[in-house]
C-alpha cells in the first residue's frame, strides 16, 4: 500500500535553485516517487511512497523558511501512482500569469466541506469550476459554471468576459485540492469582488469528509496521478489516461476506432498531425520497452 501526500505552500523561497538538491536527494533516498514544483511563490506537488518515507520528506519541507504549518491530503494506492521522482523549478508553483496575484497577503473565505453545500444553494451565490475543461468534463458540483477553460492562464480573461453576468453575486469558487482557488480568489478580490469564498481543501477533502447521501457532487474527479480519477472516499475511479493528449478515457472509450495505445482518443484524434502520431507511436515503443526494463515513467501535473 503506497501512501499519497498532495500538498502546496505559499511562503517565500529567496532561492529555489538552492532548496532543489537536498530535497530530491532525500527523494531518492527515502525511494519517494512523484513530483514538486519549487518557486519563490513556494512549493506543490504529489508525493507517494511507504508511511515511513512520506514522514521524512514531509518533516523535511517543513522545516524549510515558512513552512512549519504545511499542510496536505492523504491517500492510499495499492499501485506505484508514479514511476520516477522530479523536482522542478518554475516560475509559478500553479501557472496563472498575473504577477500581481499573491496569495500570501489575501484570499476568499474559506469554507468548510460540511458547510458547502448550504452555501453553494443561496439564491446570491455563484459557484464557478477554476478547473480545465477535461477536469470538468467527469465530474462537478451541482449547478456549477463551468468556464471551459484549457489552462489555468485563460481564467483571467474568462472573467473579464462574463464578470457582468455575476454582479452583485457572492462568488464561490472550487478546485482540485485549493491551490488554484488560493489564486483565484485573490484576482478577484483585486478585480473588487467583495464576496468571494472558496472550498478548503478542494473537492478531495469534500470527497473525503461528506457522505454520499450528503453530496452534491456529481462524477469522478480527476486527480494528477496513474488513479486518475476518485470518487466519495477517495476509491479510485474507472477513468484511465490517453497518453496521446492527457485526458480521461473510460475503458469502453478505448474500443472506439480512433483509440490507440499512447497516440489518440476521441478527443485528440483530430488534434495532432501524422507526424505527431508518428512520434507519439515511437514514444510509446520506447516507454513499452522501459517497462520491460522496470524503468516505467509516469508523469504528472500539479493540484
Amino acid at each position: 500500500m503506497y501512501r499519497i501526500a498532495a500538498l502546496y505552500h505559499f511562503t517565500r523561497f529567496s532561492d529555489p535553485a538552492a532548496i532543489k538538491p537536498p530535497l530530491l536527494a532525500l527523494c531518492q533516498a527515502e525511494g519517494v516517487k512523484g513530483s514538486l514544483l519549487l518557486a519563490q511563490e513556494g512549493i506543490n506537488g504529489t508525493i507517494a511512497g511507504s508511511h515511513s518515507a512520506i514522514d521524512a520528506v514531509l518533516n523535511h519541507i517543513r522545516a524549510l523558511p515558512g513552512c512549519a504549518d504545511l499542510e496536505w491530503k492523504e491517500a492510499t494506492a495499492t499501485d506505484p501512482p508514479f514511476g520516477k521522482m522530479k523536482v522542478r523549478l518554475k516560475k509559478e508553483i500553479v501557472t496563472m500569469g498575473q504577477p500581481d496575484v499573491d496569495p500570501r497577503a489575501n484570499v476568499g473565505n474559506y469554507v468548510e466541506p460540511e458547510d458547502w453545500n448550504d452555501l453553494i444553494q443561496q439564491d446570491d451565490v455563484v459557484v464557478i469550476d477554476t478547473r480545465n475543461d477535461y477536469e470538468v468534463a467527469i465530474g462537478t458540483f451541482q449547478g456549477a459554471i463551468d468556464p471551459k477553460t484549457e489552462s489555468f492562464r485563460d481564467f483571467p480573461a474568462w472573467w473579464e468576459e462574463n464578470k457582468a453576468r455575476f454582479h452583485n453575486k457572492r462568488v464561490a469558487m472550487f478546485c482540485t485540492g485549493g491551490i488554484r482557488c488560493e489564486k483565484s480568489t485573490n484576482y478577484l478580490l483585486g478585480q473588487g469582488v467583495e464576496d468571494v469564498y472558496h472550498l478548503k481543501g478542494g473537492i478531495l477533502r469534500y470527497l473525503e469528509e461528506v457522505p454520499p447521501e450528503n453530496s452534491t457532487w456529481q462524477g469522478e474527479c480527476f486527480v494528477f496521478d496513474n488513479r486518475v480519477s476518485v470518487g466519495h472516499g477517495l476509491v479510485e475511479g474507472p477513468h484511465e489516461l490517453c497518453h496521446g493528449c492527457r485526458r480521461p478515457i473510460l475503458p469502453e472509450d478505448k474500443s472506439r476506432p480512433e483509440f490507440e495505445q499512447g497516440v489518440s482518443c476521441h478527443q485528440c484524434i483530430n488534434e495532432t498531425t501524422e507526424a505527431d502520431k508518428a512520434r507519439f507511436r515511437e514514444r510509446q515503443k520506447q516507454m513499452q520497452l522501459a517497462r520491460e526494463r522496470g524503468e516505467e515513467h509516469l508523469g504528472n501535473i500539479p493540484l
